[in-house]
């Protein structure tokens, strides 16, 4: 925090000269003792921050690629008369620990095509599949196993 507020200090300056860098020195400690005394920040709390925004970004990169396995088998389905398409309505229950991870679990399944999460109370999910073999495995998802690596990094 203390870098990023002396990077800004010298981006908005323009220029480096002596008399800018202690300035800036000071009043970017000054600001980074601010921040510790009165806004509660902890350096541990930022490595966490940074820590979860790699797994997210993880995340989304297999939320892409679930997206789009899931599409073919869709096209799939749908592009083969002889296959017999039968729905069906699933209820799950996904033990994760925070309101963001079930929620994020919840929006995936409705991302991913050919699942609608219907409904989600507490740990427990109802999903709607366009078939049978799409309902096969979302409890033991990759989702559910990201969600959960990234509770225990908290």
């Amino acid at each position: 925090m203390f870098i990023i507020f002396l990077v800004v200090w010298v981006l908005l300056n323009g220029q480096v000269t002596p008399e800018i860098a202690v300035i800036g020195l000071l009043l970017s400690a000054a600001l980074f003792w601010f921040c510790c005394r009165f806004l509660h920040y902890h350096f541990q709390r930022e490595v966490a921050l940074y820590r979860r925004a790699i797994f997210m970004l993880h995340y989304i990169c297999v939320l892409l690629l679930e997206i789009i396995k899931a599409n073919l088998d869709v096209m799939h389905m749908i592009l083969t008369a002889k296959y017999q398409v039968e729905p069906c309505l699933v209820t799950l229950t996904i033990p994760l620990k925070t309101d963001w991870a079930r929620v994020l679990l919840a929006n995936s399944i409705t991302l991913t095509p050919g699942t609608i999460t219907v409904s989600l109370k507490g740990d427990r999910y109802m999903v709607h599949c366009l078939d049978k073999s799409l309902a096969e495995g979302i409890g033991d998802s990759v989702f559910v196993t990201l969600l959960r690596r990234m509770e225990e990094k908290e």
